[in-house]
């Protein structure tokens, strides 16, 4: 699959606007992720927020804007690491076909 999307060496893909739902279970798939429809929902949130603020959140502004549209649960840092591993910022902007977040490994 990744063959039809043009990425970067890290794997992002290059065009945000090329990306699918498909690509997104592909994606996570690759990285033994089990996505959830909240898990979904919060991924298309995180593309909202890149097409309104041309900015692949890092960890502090993820956090905050997850806690603003789902509430403390979610927007939280322990959550995200727990539901999307060490770097949550960096595989949700990889799943949601974003650019990786400036400050993140």
């Amino acid at each position: 699959m990744t063959a039809l999307f043009e990425t970067d060496h890290l794997g992002f893909l290059t065009d945000a606007n090329n990306w699918s739902r498909a690509w997104c279970q592909h994606i996570a798939r690759q990285h033994d992720l089990t996505l959830s429809d909240q898990d979904l929902a919060i991924i298309e949130s995180l593309r909202s927020f890149y097409f309104q603020y041309d900015l692949s959140p890092a960890m502090r502004p993820l956090v905050k804007h997850l806690k603003n549209r789902f509430g403390a649960e979610v927007g939280n840092s322990i959550y995200l690491m727990q539901s999307f591993g060490e770097s949550p910022a960096r595989m949700l902007a990889l799943l949601a076909g974003l650019p990786k977040p400036k400050n993140c490994l």
